[in-house]
């Protein structure tokens, strides 16, 4: 049986002038000339994918799709068009991603997570709503450090990531600290694995490694400061994430730990840089 949207083995079943048919006595699909092996006759077995042309036309191809029937593909978006958008997914005619399909509005040139699906017209189509795509069974654990992409973000819930491409992760409202946006790949921590396999991720590592860093970002804020940060670990939480970027309890850490060092000191609700550095 002929499979829309997934590569298949068929045999070749007529020749002709233009290209082969492959399939079977009962159903078969062109391939056309310019994509048959040299060579090929009929009763040979091409591994072929099947989609659809630009007359809606059940159709072969040796080319290969960078993803298949319910699989996810980061791809890039070639223009905008009046109904949706068209994408490169490595074949002669583009992807289309229909504006309903969309969770962001999407500019060519910039890449996405998609998932390719079979619409009420039986074609095939892209979709930005991928969650049902994802996976849950990772072969990651607790601390690993891995790469996904945003594809999601939600105000109360937190910032949904693809890790792999194919895996179940969110970072948590209240541990997403700085700018999230769709499509970005980012590197993060496995904070727990839950019960039900889904990712739970951090964008930052350990605190035993993550300290220097924080310090090291408390120290370029004071700089831009001229050396003098207009508030102390006291602040409150809104204003240590919109100048920092992070909780207040790793502005408390890194602070500690810089006082500890004798690179900073405190006066009068304000952090100082000492004047022997």
């Amino acid at each position: 049986m002929i499979q829309l949207g997934e590569k298949q083995i068929l045999k070749v079943v007529q020749v002709k002038d233009f290209g082969v048919y492959v399939g079977d006595e009962q159903e078969s699909v062109l391939l056309p000339r310019k994509y048959v092996p040299a060579g090929t006759s009929v009763g040979d077995s091409v591994e072929v994918f099947i989609y659809r042309d630009s007359s809606d036309r059940l159709i072969a191809t040796t080319e290969e799709p960078m993803l298949t029937l319910g699989q996810i593909g980061l791809l890039r978006v070639k223009e905008i068009g009046k109904i949706g958008a068209f994408l490169d997914w490595g074949l002669e005619k583009d992807l289309f991603l229909p504006y309903k399909e969309q969770t962001v509005q999407v500019r060519p040139g910039k890449s996405y997570l998609v998932a390719l699906y079979i619409d009420k017209s039986k074609r095939l189509c892209a979709t930005m709503r991928i969650y049902e795509y994802l996976s849950a069974d990772s072969p990651y654990v607790k601390d690993e450090m891995v790469q996904g992409v945003v594809y999601q973000i939600n105000q109360n819930l937190g910032v949904f990531i693809a890790v792999d491409g194919k895996y179940h992760g969110m970072i948590p409202r209240k541990n997403a600290h700085g700018q999230f946006r769709i499509g970005d790949t980012v590197q993060v921590r496995v904070v727990a694995v839950r019960e039900d396999g889904k990712l739970e991720l951090s964008m930052r590592e350990r605190v035993e490694f993550q300290i220097d860093k924080d310090a090291a970002v408390v120290m370029e804020v004071l700089e831009s400061y001229d050396g003098v940060l207009p508030f102390s670990e006291k602040a409150s939480p809104a204003v240590i994430e919109r100048e920092l970027n992070m909780s207040k309890g790793a502005f408390k850490r890194a602070v500690g730990h810089l006082l500890k060092m004798k690179k900073i000191q405190i006066e009068q609700h304000k952090i100082r840089i000492r004047a022997d550095q």
